[in-house]
């Protein structure tokens, strides 16, 4: 039994705290939880449902089946519920719900498209942003290093000039969960971030310690290289749109295809588990059939004189 009686709301409130001061997510997956538990909220309300210990099994599959039909995607669906999961393991750790009600519920299966990457030719092309004003060699350091070293937006949003070692060749980030670790840094990467360092000296300001910034010498949002990534696909003639993700996407494909070791590949992109990791052997099994296609004689569409 429950020791009290707790209404959704409160039960939010206390769960975004807990999420914020002990597991330490990031904005970006609290905005996540946030959404998802807008969609319960929104559904309890209309329902009349104000306690935690009120929702039932059947109201999580109404709403499951409400969220279908207003097309939300299998994969959206598949988050909400995960969400719908840790909030009711948190509010029954904290003995304010008898029985989970998301028990016994599956979203729709989702399919798993492979993460989009560049060949090793576009991302180099991609990369090598030219000029030698301020913009240009910004951009040019930013996307050198996010390829060279796979990191995530956010983390080259909350790097640190002290995060970075020149003459070491390496860095420090702090990714998803709040965990460390050290990267190496290419050489073409560091030749480049050498060059940003002197015009960036000209545009910043004491409080801000940011490796890229804007003219107004602040630290870039996470929108803000995303909006430039924008820009940049146009500007070196891309002929699909590229994001920072897909640009970490090759990074890993490329790191997996070339050495072969998948755990080293995990530890570099800061993966958890290493399951997340093992999506890019399916990828570099594309490639491998690929050349396969295109080489052994027996697979091309044509016949084959014997001997």
């Amino acid at each position: 039994m429950t020791n009290k009686t707790i209404a959704l709301d409160q039960a939010r409130t206390a769960f975004e705290r807990y999420l914020q001061s002990e597991k330490h997510c990031s904005h970006h997956t609290l905005d996540n939880y946030r959404r998802d538990l807008n969609k319960l909220s929104a559904y309890c309300e209309l329902q009349g449902v104000i306690g935690v210990n009120d929702i039932q099994n059947f109201h999580v599959r109404q709403c499951l089946g409400q969220l279908h039909r207003q097309g939300l995607s299998a994969r959206s669906l598949q988050r909400w519920l995960s969400t719908l999961r840790t909030f009711f393991r948190f509010c029954q750790r904290n003995q304010w719900l008898e029985v989970d009600p998301t028990t016994g519920i599956q979203a729709p299966k989702a399919n798993n498209p492979l993460p989009k990457t560049l060949d090793a030719d576009m991302a180099g092309e991609f990369v090598e942003v030219q000029g030698t004003d301020f913009m240009a060699l910004r951009d040019r350091a930013m996307l050198e290093l996010i390829y060279s070293s796979g990191l995530r937006v956010s983390e080259a949003v909350s790097l640190q000039l002290q995060d970075i070692d020149i003459n070491a060749g390496q860095l420090r980030v702090t990714g998803k969960g709040n965990k460390t670790r050290e990267l190496p840094v290419g050489r073409q990467a560091l030749a480049a971030l050498e060059q940003w360092y002197t015009i960036r000296q000209q545009h910043s300001i004491d409080t801000c310690s940011a490796v890229f910034i804007s003219k107004k010498g602040q630290g870039l949002t996470t929108r803000a290289i995303q909006q430039r990534f924008n820009q940049l696909t146009v500007k070196q003639g891309m002929g699909q749109p590229v994001n920072p993700h897909m640009l970490r996407h090759s990074f890993a494909s490329h790191m997996l295809e070339s050495s072969g070791d998948l755990r080293a590949v995990q530890e570099l992109l800061g993966h958890a588990n290493l399951s997340t990791t093992q999506v890019y052997t399916h990828l570099d099994f594309q490639h491998l059939a690929k050349v396969y296609d295109q080489a052994h004689p027996r697979a091309q569409g044509k016949d084959v004189d014997s001997e």
